[in-house]
């Protein structure tokens, strides 16, 4: 299974993208969507993700109020809205998959969990 991530590029600080996930041959519906991305000398982290029922959406704290993931099911895709870009959101931005329910809670809140299917990235620069 190879999910490909689309929609990155250069975008000014406070500007906006929307990057695409789409996996042909994959019912993304029946699967919990991930994006995260990766920053040059940093680890991998979760940036967004949404179960298969859409009854559990996640943001990492630095991008809520500013990203927005959603399904559209007739497209077989999932995008995730970008607005309000910082320099800091410069990362490659990668959306995986999982047929189960790959989050994981601590304290009351969830964060995105390891998931099965995995595409190449696409990258996103801000600049200042």
């Amino acid at each position: 299974v190879q999910l490909q991530a689309s929609g990155g590029g250069l975008v000014q600080t406070g500007g906006s993208l929307r990057l695409s996930c789409a996996a042909p041959g994959l019912q993304l519906n029946y699967y919990a969507i991930g994006w995260f991305r990766q920053a040059p000398g940093k680890e991998r982290e979760g940036v967004s993700c949404i179960s298969s029922s859409d009854d559990i959406i996640v943001y990492e704290e630095s991008v809520k109020g500013r990203f927005t993931i959603s399904r559209d099911n007739a497209k077989n895709t999932v995008y995730l809205q970008m607005n309000n870009l910082k320099p800091e959101d410069t990362a490659v931005y990668y959306c995986a998959a999982d047929p189960g329910t790959p989050f994981i809670y601590n304290s009351g809140v969830y964060s995105c969990g390891e998931m099965d299917f995995w595409g190449k990235g696409t990258l996103v620069t801000v600049s200042s």
